[in-house]
């Protein structure tokens, strides 16, 4: 979230957004859209609790998702300090712009008259997170929203997944599997929409997660862009979409994923066998998943869900 500069070239503020827009999409992800939220409050809020609109409402969401911020509100260094707070050392800011409007005298070159005319510059500054401050009174402390009490589908469903003997981090604002360490981090439960929409994120991650070479072995760790690199994300879509027909879970996430589409279509288009290829491996890895079902001793309960 860094804004890039060379020696020789400042890049403005509204280039830095876009910039950093294209590069998420391009990695595969809609920095608009995940199905956690963080809290009650959808907009990123000033210090005064009004909500940031426009360029910026993207950008900070963009900058809390990547850097696992969960409080929505922002706020100046010199605001926080107002406050009571302190920003914590080594945290790095983040840019917020803002139009300012002035009027220049000009010149009329048909008249010669002169007139006032107004215009607009695009500006920016630096805010913090609240979870970058310390010392802020306790209204800055967010409070996610409580799920509803579980039921008897929902531990049958529990079952199922805490039988499933993968390591699982949660904390922060990302869901994805690291091959090197052969783990899962995932957002906290509670800071998703629902239960389910937990565990269909959960069930992507768990997809690759029976691809290390101590279980199904396929290639991991690819470069993004690479026809392996999304291979594997197609057999992760489809394992999970396939795990979740089984347990009635929602596939309304999979949007999340519709950037990589250009990458699947090219891999699709060179080999006309990759389908085939990619729904094999995926039923291999949905099957893998779906027998920890038995350990979970619930089955029917899973399978009627």
């Amino acid at each position: 979230m860094r804004p890039t500069r060379s020696s020789a070239v400042s890049v403005s503020p509204a280039e830095t957004i876009t910039n950093a827009i294209i590069e998420r999409l391009e990695a595969g992800v809609r920095p608009w859209r995940q199905p956690w939220t963080g809290g009650p409050v959808s907009r990123p809020l000033r210090v005064c609790g009004t909500p940031y609109r426009g360029a910026n409402v993207i950008w900070l969401w963009m900058a809390a998702q990547a850097r696992g911020f969960i409080s929505p509100t922002w706020m100046t260094y010199h605001q926080s300090q107002l406050l009571g707070g302190q920003v914590r050392k080594g945290e790095r800011g983040t840019c917020a712009i803002f139009y300012k409007s002035y009027s220049k005298e000009v010149e009329d070159p048909a008249t010669g008259e002169r007139e006032d005319e107004a215009r607009r510059v695009l500006k920016s500054f630096t805010v913090f997170n609240v979870d970058q401050i310390d010392g802020l009174p306790a209204r800055f402390t967010p409070e996610p929203i409580p799920l509803p009490e579980p039921t008897a589908r929902d531990h049958a469903l529990d079952a199922f997944f805490g039988v499933i003997p993968a390591s699982i981090r949660h904390g922060g604002g990302e869901a994805y599997y690291l091959p090197s360490a052969d783990q899962i981090t995932m957002p906290d439960p509670a800071a998703f929409r629902s239960r389910d929409l937990y565990r269909s994120t959960l069930a992507h991650e768990l997809a690759h997660w029976t691809g290390h070479q101590s279980r199904l072995a396929r290639s991991l760790g690819n470069r993004f862009g690479s026809d392996a690199y999304a291979m594997e994300e197609l057999i992760a879509e489809l394992a999970s979409a396939m795990v979740g027909a089984e347990l009635g879970l929602p596939v309304d996430h999979l949007d999340d994923h519709a950037s990589y589409l250009a990458s699947w279509l090219k891999v699709l288009k060179a080999d006309n066998r990759a389908i085939l290829t990619a729904a094999a491996k995926a039923e291999e890895a949905s099957a893998f998943l779906l027998g920890f079902a038995r350990v979970a001793h619930a089955p029917d309960a899973l399978l009627a869900a």
